[in-house]
């Protein structure tokens, strides 16, 4: 298995330049999203035998406190591993490493969202055979990740008590194409006045039938019921 004590750096420079307006930018996308369908096709197939997650949400939800917490508490019967996408600093690989997680970090530079080749040359770093569980820590930000295919199982998106209630009305497409829903920061809702059931209406709203885990990363309140479900979706995978 990879070594979990050093950090590894990918950095990934951003596809293309920029270009005329109009039909041109159409068919520069287009080209992209093909190329990239592609290549998450490959990553799936390369996947086959862990279960991956892409976590999505905006800066400061808790996306790394919540990896922290479940990589520990996973570590007692699961093999986890933790790509981290980030514009710069490999601060949140080094917090992965702490908790005990092989991590690879992607250092994005201008780009807003991780894509699957970056993905793939990320990957190249550890040992996909000796996994159970890798996991795709997404750049914050709650627009562009949600056109990108990265082979993941799932996506869960991230949702924290401190953003407010209507996140899923405001950006509707993370939500509705979600696996799964994460609220976090479940211990200081009442102190930075969380309306629960505004939330919980307004992602129903988006994404009807899409599990919903209430919890704190920080105090571990709610985590069984997030970590129940990802052993269930990797033994589901497994047949």
């Amino acid at each position: 298995m990879a070594d979990p004590v050093a950090t590894r750096d990918v950095r990934v420079s951003p596809h293309g330049t920029a270009v005329t307006p109009g039909a041109r930018v159409v068919q520069v996308q287009k080209s992209l999203m093909t190329h990239n369908d592609g290549v998450a096709a490959a990553n799936r197939a390369a996947f086959k035998g862990c279960l991956v997650l892409n976590i999505v949400s905006s800066p400061g939800s808790g996306k790394t406190a919540l990896l922290e917490r479940s990589v520990r508490e996973l570590a007692g019967d699961l093999r986890v591993a933790v790509v981290v996408g980030d514009l710069e600093t490999d601060n949140d690989a080094v917090r992965i490493h702490a908790a005990g997680a092989p991590s690879v970090q992607i250092v994005t530079g201008t780009v807003c969202h991780l894509e699957a080749e970056m993905v793939a040359r990320a990957v190249d770093q550890l040992d996909l055979a000796g996994l159970d569980v890798l996991v795709i820590e997404n750049v914050g930000n709650l627009v562009c990740p949600a056109s990108w295919d990265l082979g993941e199982d799932l996506r869960v998106t991230l949702l924290s008590t401190t953003e407010g209630e209507d996140k899923p009305l405001k950006y509707p497409r993370i939500f509705k194409d979600a696996d799964a829903v994460v609220i976090n920061k479940v211990d200081i809702a009442e102190a930075v006045g969380f309306e629960r059931e505004r939330a919980l209406d307004a992602v129903a709203k988006v994404s009807p039938g899409t599990p919903v885990f209430e919890l704190s990363a920080r105090t571990g309140e709610g985590m069984d019921a997030w970590l129940a479900f990802v052993r269930e979706r990797l033994a589901a995978k497994r047949g």
